[in-house]
């Protein structure tokens, strides 16, 4: 290259050497700019996240939420929830409140802490919180957390749900990128993240654990009269659209004042538990059991004729009949009780669900006093019985 009598470079060199480095600072800046955008875009959907799921109302819409969102705005191929329950109190009520785990097939829930794979050890109040691990994908070491994991899953991250440092699950995340999630990453995004669903599952759990004690009597296990009225309402709208018929039982333990002035009102509370027990065992999932007051319980039957009903009543009047209830081994009881049976046909749900779900239920129960009137321990399920 020719160099001029000072020794520097033409002045055409330079430009040329100036357009160059113009050309890569531009080509630079439109990269950072490019991330910048992608990074503003990631965090204003994971904004949008936090806020759906912080206002997520039930357990169902908030696992559905993150379940549905999660996947989507954080580019996932794969993602799961593992709660530990350990003494499954979270499923129990769960089902009380009609929550149906088939619907999510990615939720976990597992007896222990150490189930979830984090390196624990002893903990006590100095013990480090654990951290996220992240690594490539072990399809043997992983199948506790990826139960239907995708073929092609390369590098997972498994994120400690931390409340007041107690571990109350783990989020796991899947991606088919190896280098999605690779030991050396930096985990305060992920770990974020976690701390929020952490909250709001804590919350949500808490809340329709509160709803559960509402709609439930502490002495039988059933649900209460509460529960039964809202749940009316909704099945007479639903049988509405839907066109079945739903029936309805109202049942009275007879003599039920000679049960307490003969056991005791211990004894009582007892046979209340057995009789709510047999009366449950006859029911199908979808029905509805609750204790009305005293010693009056009701059901719910859904997609049930009265014929059907009548039978499934008379059943019950059989179990709880059929056997003496035992208080003691040197105590039982005789037990019966009387049943009425009412039923709304298909097409007799038009008008308001409020005042049709009072006529049900008022006649049943003038069945359940015909009942009482012709002899005790039978079931009516028409007026001319």
């Amino acid at each position: 290259m020719t160099q001029t009598a000072t020794g520097k470079l033409p002045p055409q060199t330079d430009q040329h050497d100036l357009a160059a480095e113009n050309r890569a600072l531009r080509a630079r800046m439109a990269y950072l700019l490019e991330q910048a955008e992608r990074n503003h875009s990631i965090m204003t959907r994971h904004q949008a996240f936090d806020l759906e799921i912080v206002g997520a109302s039930n357990f169902p819409e908030l696992i559905g939420t993150i379940f549905r969102v999660l996947p989507v705005i954080s580019e996932l191929d794969s993602v799961t929830l593992t709660l530990i329950d350990e003494d499954a109190d979270i499923r129990t009520v769960m089902l009380k409140l009609d929550v149906v785990f088939e619907d999510f097939p990615d939720l976990i829930f597992v007896e222990t802490v150490d189930e979830l794979g984090f390196d624990l050890g002893r903990r006590n109040a100095y013990t480090p919180t654990p951290k996220p691990l992240l690594g490539m994908y072990d399809a043997q070491r992983h199948a506790h957390a990826f139960p239907n994991a995708p073929s092609t899953l390369q590098s997972v991250a498994l994120v400690p749900l931390l409340r007041n440092k107690r571990v109350i699950g783990s989020l796991n995340l899947g991606s088919r990128d190896p280098t999605r999630f690779t030991p050396s990453l930096g985990t305060d995004f992920i770990e974020h993240m976690a701390s929020i669903i952490a909250i709001c599952l804590e919350n949500v759990i808490s809340n329709e654990m509160l709803k559960y004690i509402g709609l439930t009597d502490s002495l039988t296990g059933v649900y209460n009269r509460r529960y039964i009225d809202r749940r009316l309402l909704e099945e007479i709208a639903r049988a509405r659209r839907q066109s079945y018929p739903i029936s309805f039982m109202y049942i009275d333990i007879d003599h039920f004042k000679r049960v307490n002035d003969t056991v005791g009102h211990g004894g009582g509370d007892e046979v209340l538990r057995e009789v709510a027990g047999r009366i449950k065992n006859e029911l199908r999932s979808s029905d509805a059991l609750a204790r009305f007051g005293g010693e009056e319980f009701v059901v719910l039957l859904i997609d049930a004729n009265l014929e059907s009903a009548a039978f499934v009543a008379e059943r019950i009047r059989a179990s709880v009949a059929g056997s003496m209830i035992t208080l003691s081994p040197e105590l039982q009881l005789s037990v019966t009780v009387s049943i009425g049976v009412a039923c709304l046909e298909v097409g007799m749900a038009e008008g308001e669900p409020e005042a049709i779900a009072r006529a049900l239920i008022e006649r049943a129960d003038g069945l359940l006093y015909d009942a009482k009137e012709h002899g005790r321990n039978r079931v009516v399920s028409t007026r001319e019985a």
